[in-house]
């Protein structure tokens, strides 16, 4: 009989989603890892820039339906 063990039974695990901690430690991280984090982080960027485009947008559009 063959020995189960955790993935057998249930299944690979999914992958952890990338993540980093601002000010966290990378020394442990290999060239790769930190191109991961890179990746996203220059995404997340992008996304907050999105965001903040929209807001000032809407700020701004406001302004202009109050002006008259």
């Amino acid at each position: 009989m063959a020995a189960l063990d955790e993935d057998s039974v249930f299944g690979a695990r999914p992958a952890k989603p990338a993540a980093h901690v601002v000010g966290e430690n990378v020394d442990a991280l290999s060239v790769h890892e930190l191109d991961a984090r890179i990746s996203l982080l220059g995404a997340e960027i992008e996304r907050l820039q999105k965001a903040r485009a929209e807001r000032e947008a809407t700020r701004l559009a406001a302004e202009q339906a109050f002006r008259r």
